[in-house]
């Protein structure tokens, strides 16, 4: 059997139409989508743009201000000393003269018998060794010559003295070690004795010791401040130290 095609069913005579058709359609959904892709762009264009002002609006403006400086810190309080001035008013006291005329005088004369004598004699105080004139003569120094020697001679005398007569196992016995100082002082008086001894220890049998070493003292010649005798302060370190035994 043969087939036969209809005429009005003929599709090629249409292919045009069909082609400008599925044409103007595609043109017309590339537009639609073109124009809402900008439509979208636009509002997230504005969104940001929205977004930028926000955030400029939003901060504060600060005033600047212009520091002001401290006051400049008081002055120092200046020390008070009390001075007289100038302006001060400061009573003035008339000196009279003390010159009388020769009829005062005579008035004034009184009798030589009447007079009390005193004792117009200053007294000196104590001296120092280092500065007394002439130093006192501790017995064997009589034949050394000159104040400088004869205080060199006493000093020598002095140590020799303590070395002998100190005891040296005090020390070991109350326990100490090391190296100790003892500061005695006493006096010479104006008779040669030795007096007044005060002494100075990180113990006070050590005390008693040197007091009682220096009480063995001898009686020495006084020494001599402007050519009378006074009395003569000594001051006499005695350094001395505890060894363990070898």
């Amino acid at each position: 059997m043969i087939s036969k095609k209809n005429p009005k069913a003929d599709l090629n005579k249409h292919k045009m139409i069909f082609f400008q058709i599925g044409l103007i359609i595609t043109l017309g959904i590339s537009y639609i989508g073109i124009e809402w892709s900008f439509d979208n762009r636009t509002e997230l264009d504005d969104q940001k743009v929205q977004v930028k002002m926000t955030l400029t609006e939003d901060i504060p403006i600060t005033e600047m201000k212009t520091p002001v400086a401290p006051p400049p810190p008081p002055p120092p309080v200046p020390e008070i000393i009390e001075v007289v001035e100038d302006h001060l008013e400061i009573e003035e006291t008339e000196i009279q003269s003390t010159e009388s005329s020769l009829d005062d005088r005579m008035e004034e004369i009184v009798e030589v018998s009447q007079v009390v004598e005193g004792n117009l004699e200053e007294e000196i105080e104590d001296v120092p060794f280092v500065l007394i004139a002439n130093v006192p003569i501790y017995p064997g120094c009589e034949n050394e010559v000159g104040n400088e020697a004869k205080k060199h001679c006493m000093s020598q005398k002095v140590q020799d003295h303590v070395a002998k007569e100190f005891n040296n196992g005090l020390g070991a016995t109350l326990g100490l070690k090391g190296i100790h100082r003892i500061m005695v002082v006493f006096k010479i008086d104006s008779s040669g004795e030795v007096t007044n001894i005060r002494a100075r220890a990180p113990h006070k049998d050590l005390e008693a010791e040197a007091i009682r070493v220096i009480n063995l003292l001898p009686k020495m010649t006084p020494g001599h401040q402007r050519n009378r005798p006074v009395g003569v302060i000594y001051s006499l370190p005695i350094v001395f130290e505890v060894r363990p035994p070898a």
